[in-house]
């Protein structure tokens, strides 16, 4: 269950800056609470300002937005967020540093720190937020459960529009590739049936405590109105048509319509190339081979 750490007060009519984390700040905060970055939780924390503000920069936020903030760490993109959204509400899993985080905003961001909530809690199981609906996600992702709490979160929380995310350099590609990519797959579909997703720019591994051994990059998505279709009947179909990449969609999706030649019909009426493979396939092909199962 969640745990809420803190809450925010009244929206202020002017934003002081907050005082950015340094490395210097980082690992000394990271000291005083016995920190010891995990592979497991995917713990690598950014220590360069300028990251941090072209992060907030990139997304877009304003003084109207309420930011949702998934693994927020130490703090430094959340301090970032706080300086222009009029909400910023951090979701935290591990339970040290959901503590910690009222304390580094009140340090830092003075009066702006009211305007912070933190809930304690896994991102994966979150269905409801306290205080205004979020209008926008804003995180630093883990790199191991980057793309099922992407999806979790534009789908539970309609009110998003807007979505700006790190994640790993691979996992950015994939959800940013279209049919024919050899990157496309089943993270870009999904992501695709919420969204419109472009590429927003590299990040350098030395920006990070500690240095990861993998690139990462910048993620933009802008909500969108999904196909007119059962969104889990075509997630459904989307997996099935992945799991065996390299055969024909006749093929690949013979269990999933009971018989070859069932499939074979369901294509035809979609028109749809049966020997076509799933790579080749939008989201609103997808969305309308999913409406001829029976």
């Amino acid at each position: 269950m969640a745990r809420l750490l803190g809450e925010a007060g009244p929206a202020l009519t002017t934003f002081e800056p907050p005082r950015l984390l340094g490395a210097a700040d980082i690992r000394r905060i990271a000291g005083e609470v016995g920190l010891r970055p995990t592979k497991q939780r995917g713990q690598n924390f950014v220590t360069d300002g300028n990251t941090v503000r072209r992060i907030v920069r990139e997304a877009g936020i304003g003084p109207d937005d309420v930011v949702v903030e998934i693994g927020p760490g130490l703090g430094s993109l959340t301090l970032a967020l706080l300086g222009e959204a009029a909400h910023v509400t951090a979701i935290e899993i591990d339970d040290v540093l959901a503590a910690r985080l009222p304390a580094t905003a009140a340090e830092f961001a003075g009066l702006s720190a009211d305007r912070l909530t933190v809930v304690h809690a896994d991102a994966l199981r979150v269905e409801t937020l306290p205080g205004p609906a979020p209008t926008a996600l804003v995180a630093n992702l883990p790199y191991n459960v980057s793309v099922p709490v992407l999806l979790h979160m534009l789908q539970t929380f309609e009110s998003i529009t807007s979505v700006l995310v790190m994640v790993q350099a691979e996992v950015a590609h994939r959800l940013a590739a279209g049919p024919g990519s050899r990157t496309y797959g089943v993270p870009s579909v999904k992501a695709s049936w919420y969204a419109d997703v472009r590429l927003a720019g590299a990040i350098g591994r030395t920006v990070f405590w500690p240095v990861p051994n993998v690139d990462s990059a910048l993620v933009r998505l802008t909500r969108r109105t999904p196909p007119d279709a059962d969104r889990q009947a075509t997630f459904d179909l989307v997996d099935a048509a992945f799991a065996q990449r390299r055969k024909t969609l006749r093929a690949a999706l013979t269990g999933h319509f009971g018989g070859a030649d069932a499939a074979e019909q369901a294509l035809h009426t979609a028109g749809i190339d049966p020997r076509a493979r799933g790579e080749q396939l939008t989201v609103e092909d997808f969305a309308r081979l999913a409406s001829e199962r029976r």
